[in-house]
């Protein structure tokens, strides 16, 4: 039965639009139609009181996207995306969770919302609907997503209310390693244990790791299908600066997350509990600290070896006497492009000397890059391609841009993720320190 709050809202003279979308997915070409009602606002009160400002898009489907939003703030990408999913058939409701808890809209925010609220919206949405629940979080959100799912389980062990979830681009790590070592993983990625559908764009730093991402989360028992999409970044469905692709994938999106719904239903986990883990965060520091800072992992490289824009292969080796900046970049990164100009001018500060930057390219192909270093910035330092990004995987890259100061004996000496002022110290001045005396 629906609950007071909706059905004054139904109550209301609006009305009601029968839209069908065709569309080929996986499944085949599928016919989408629905009547679907105008979104329209409700309070939902939690147990403690806090009341949960939350959007509701009605339609007369079986199935109910609970939408756990980024720490953006209102984009008007996401309202057009439940808009579209309300026409397939796709319920949506989209609560305002840090509003509800006195959070500033921050995406590392979503960290302090309680996971029991998740729970309560679950049951709230699958009692008000009799509706089959599927979480949806982009990003920091997927986190969010889990450690809802995990908490109504452990209060339903035998419900079926919560049917799967949807992780777009989902970023599950406990933060950002130190350059050089393995990502760590959050332990409650790896207890999850529910059918998940991810939906990975390409130009993402976590498109490098989806299959890491997959398994992880299969450790605990969980059904993981992932759909990749090319040639788009990340929040690529509300970006203002949005490519004609972005824009054509936004559109699509309301299909994909329709086919995830269909192939999550049919899911059927085994009985079996969930494996038992003792997964717990090293004794070291599972994240890196911002800036240049002495490497503390293996200091001896992987390999190194890649075409330039021209097609002559380069090897580490050989730059044996030299100090070298490896710099890992992608012009689809902003802080990778913001960094660019200050890394020409520490080249430029340091002519004469021996002193090497390889900048090595995330898989993008020799006329974008060529293209972009002619319209978007000036460096004439050597751009190195990784078509396939198996040196990215070998160097243990997570964050874009990700660098490594390596001395004149080939060991690696400093690493940092994130842009940095390369033409100010202190980064000048460690650079200075380690070029040979004579």
């Amino acid at each position: 039965m629906l609950s007071s709050n909706i059905k004054k809202e139904q109550n209301r003279t609006f009305a009601h639009r029968r839209r069908c979308v065709l569309g080929v997915t996986l499944l085949g070409v599928v016919l989408f139609c629905s009547t679907d009602w105008a979104s329209e606002p409700i309070s939902i009160k939690l147990a403690d009181g806090t009341e949960v400002a939350t959007t509701v898009h009605s339609a007369n489907g079986n199935s109910l996207i609970l939408w756990l939003l980024t720490g953006y703030g209102p984009q008007p990408g996401e309202t057009r995306l439940a808009t579209e999913l309300a026409h397939a058939g796709l319920e949506v409701w989209q609560p305002r969770l840090l509003e509800a808890r006195w959070l500033p809209e921050l995406e590392s925010n979503l960290a302090q919302v309680p996971a029991e609220d998740i729970a309560q919206l679950i049951d709230r949405a699958h009692r008000d609907t009799g509706k089959s629940v599927y979480l949806l979080g982009a990003s920091r959100a997927a986190m969010l997503a889990l450690r809802g799912a995990q908490a109504w389980q452990a209060q339903h062990p035998q419900g079926t209310a919560l049917t799967g979830a949807m992780l777009l681009h989902p970023n599950l790590l406990v933060g950002p390693p130190a350059p050089g070592k393995e990502a760590v993983y959050h332990a409650l990625a790896r207890q999850t244990r529910l059918p998940i559908f991810i939906i990975q764009p390409t130009l993402s730093p976590w498109h490098w790791s989806v299959a890491q991402t997959q398994a992880v989360l299969e450790t605990g028992g969980s059904k993981v299908y992932v759909r990749i999409v090319p040639n788009t970044r990340d929040r690529f469905y509300f970006r203002p600066d949005a490519t004609m692709q972005e824009e054509r994938e936004a559109k699509n999106l309301p299909l994909y997350l329709r086919e995830a719904v269909v192939q999550l239903a049919e899911v059927q986990l085994p009985t079996r509990p969930p494996v038992a883990t003792t997964a717990s965060h090293p004794a070291q520091p599972a994240t890196g600290k911002r800036g240049l800072n002495p490497y503390t992992a293996d200091p001896v490289p992987a390999t190194l070896l890649l075409p330039d824009l021209e097609g002559h292969m380069h090897a580490l080796g050989d730059y044996r006497g030299r100090v070298v900046l490896v710099n890992f970049w992608a012009s689809w990164c902003p802080p990778c492009v913001h960094e660019i100009p200050s890394l020409q001018r520490l080249k430029d500060k340091l002519s004469g000397r021996p002193f090497t930057i390889l900048a090595v390219n995330m898989a993008e192909d020799r006329h974008t890059v060529r293209t972009f270093l002619r319209d978007k910035v000036h460096a004439d330092f050597t751009v190195l391609l990784d078509a396939d990004g198996e040196t990215l995987k070998r160097w243990k890259v997570f964050v874009f841009p990700t660098s490594f100061v390596i001395g004149p004996d080939g060991r690696i000496r400093y690493g940092a993720y994130g842009d940095l002022p390369w033409d100010e110290e202190p980064a000048v001045g460690i650079i200075q320190a380690l070029l040979p005396k004579n």
